[in-house]
């Protein structure tokens, strides 16, 4: 149950409703965000508007392929369902390697660069305190400069916002009974 009161469907102001109402009904995760940032709408217009064209929307030096596949690998250490359910690049990314590749990258046939990606992405996940010199350089042997700072930055934010629906617990999908 999440720890934010639902605004009813009714309720939410428009572009708010267009993403619940978007959402198949059986799909509790995402029909829910929609209603819990219901208080706080232009949070989520102005954070998607950022998110989207940086993500997939072609902004930015880095390949929307690339960034979806640290996106999932992170929703996997987060324990994101919803973020980890969503195929944001479905035309670049294979649902195998969105489904568990990620999570297995040296067994899956990605480019040296992703694996350099989703490792540094894993480290930033769960150990960014223990990110030296040697992981910096790593990266450096395969993105420039501006794509290892978009990177680091992208992947930043996901895990940012796949723990803030954590907290919101967001992610416990209760069901009504019928």
């Amino acid at each position: 149950m999440s720890r934010m009161p639902l605004v009813e469907p009714e309720a939410l102001p428009p572009y708010l409703k267009a993403i619940h109402d978007a959402t198949p009904e059986d799909n509790w995760l995402a029909r829910n965000f929609a209603r819990a940032f219901g208080p706080n709408p232009a949070l989520v217009e102005s954070y998607q508007s950022f998110y989207l064209p940086w993500h997939t929307g072609g902004a930015g030096v880095v390949e929307p392929r690339l960034k979806e596949l640290v996106r999932l690998r992170i929703a996997t250490l987060n324990g994101c369902v919803l973020c980890k359910s969503v195929r944001m690049a479905p035309e670049t990314v294979t649902e195998s390697e969105a489904a568990s590749g990620v999570d297995h990258p040296e067994a899956a046939n990605f480019t040296p660069r992703e694996r350099a990606a989703i490792r540094f992405a894993e480290k930033m996940a769960v150990d960014h305190h223990n990110i030296g010199d040697d992981d910096v350089a790593e990266m450096r042997r395969h993105f420039s400069d501006a794509e290892f700072l978009e990177l680091a930055m992208m992947a930043g934010q996901y895990i940012g916002f796949g723990r803030v629906l954590a907290l919101l617990q967001l992610e416990v999908a209760s069901c009504p009974i019928d």
